[in-house]
């Protein structure tokens, strides 16, 4: 198991929208989570400055071919269709990179 985290900015004027869409979200997209060996997902927020922090616990042994799974399937690309616009992806991320992802520094169960 690899805990992992990233982050992403979140448009002020997209704030409500970002969490009706999290508040309920497709059936179809948490399965296809599941699916690709995620578990305990949490996206947290930080307002005023609007700042999204996601994490999980990915538990597959090949990462980019969960990821790729996750992107090739249809009803995720209508998903991020509606939460893509709603994110400020941050500007020293890494190439490729939507979320920036985050190194652990520290962890105590």
């Amino acid at each position: 198991m690899q805990r992992m985290g990233m982050m992403i900015g979140l448009n002020g004027e997209k704030v409500a929208e970002y969490k009706r869409l999290h508040a309920a979200v497709w059936p179809e997209i948490l399965a296809l989570i599941s699916s690709c060996n995620i578990r305990n997902y949490t996206i947290f927020l930080r307002e005023p400055e609007n700042i999204l922090f996601g994490t999980w616990e990915y538990h597959g042994a090949d990462f980019a071919a969960d990821m790729a799974k996750m992107a090739a399937d249809p009803k995720n690309g209508e998903w991020w269709a509606v939460c893509m616009p709603c994110q400020v992806p941050l500007e020293t991320r890494a190439p490729g990179e939507w979320w920036a992802m985050m190194d652990e520094v520290f962890h105590l169960d």
